[in-house]
């Protein structure tokens, strides 16, 4: 199937740009809100436990008029992994499996609704460069990782790092899954996988991955994202090394 051809339908969930999530990410969400709520239910017995995330961003234009114009951007279909059922609510961990771009809103209550068809790179020229820079993203998050959980970490931080999960879910055959048409190549999917924070990270650094997780999610060639990956990779490598070492000094 021609994943340029299809559209479905799903369940549409609002963000802010700051919470923008991108294919390979895992997060988890506490929904309470009854339309919330609903919103899951459909997702789980209807929709094959799916929805799409998205960004619902203010349009700034000049008009003074009451009502702020909005715009959906950044759409990221999503698979429900894990349900946990509150007093208040739900925990609900989600992973981003493919962009997909919303081309009709059918419903807006009690939730929003809406068509959607996958959002995927163009080919690339050459095959081999692809090859070659996959190479050295996974050599580059390998290294990461087992730097990574040689740092101190909070008790309650998983022993698996955001980027071992992320990079496991991008190398699966997504060849069964319910809507395999929409999750893209396996160089696209591994050029996501870098996007996840590290252990530690500031403020700034967060803010730093924000923009580049925004960046990605705009572009539509996996050779540049793999690029931009491994750079924000070894950045990353740099930044851990020397926390590293601050640490051995306090031991």
């Amino acid at each position: 199937m021609n994943a340029s051809t299809v559209s479905a339908e799903f369940p549409l969930l609002p963000f802010d740009s700051s919470e923008v999530l991108v294919p390979s990410e895992c997060k988890t969400l506490h929904l309470y809100e009854a339309r919330f709520l609903a919103l899951l239910e459909e997702s789980l017995n209807r929709r094959k436990n799916h929805f799409v995330h998205f960004v619902l961003d203010p349009v700034l234009t000049s008009s003074s008029q009451a009502g702020v114009p909005f715009a959906a951007r950044f759409g990221c279909l999503v698979l429900v992994e894990k349900v946990e059922k509150l007093k208040i609510g739900a925990l609900v961990s989600i992973r981003g499996i493919g962009r997909v771009k919303i081309t009709k809103f059918v419903q807006a209550e009690p939730y929003l609704k809406g068509l959607v068809v996958p959002l995927q790179d163009n080919s690339p020229d050459s095959v081999e460069d692809i090859n070659s820079l996959v190479s050295k993203l996974r050599e580059a998050l390998s290294t990461l990782n087992s730097l990574q959980i040689k740092l101190k970490a909070p008790k309650d931080e998983p022993l698996q790092t955001q980027i071992t999960n992320s990079l496991r879910w991008a190398e699966r055959d997504p060849s069964t899954d319910s809507y395999a048409y929409f999750i893209p190549t396996l160089a696209e999917r591994l050029s996501f996988v870098g996007l996840q924070p590290v252990s530690g990270a500031t403020l700034s650094e967060l803010l730093g991955l924000q923009r580049a997780k925004l960046q990605a999610m705009e572009i539509r060639d996996t050779l540049r994202r793999l690029e931009d990956s491994r750079q924000l990779i070894q950045q990353n490598i740099s930044m851990v090394a020397a926390k590293l070492a601050i640490q051995s000094l306090e031991v």
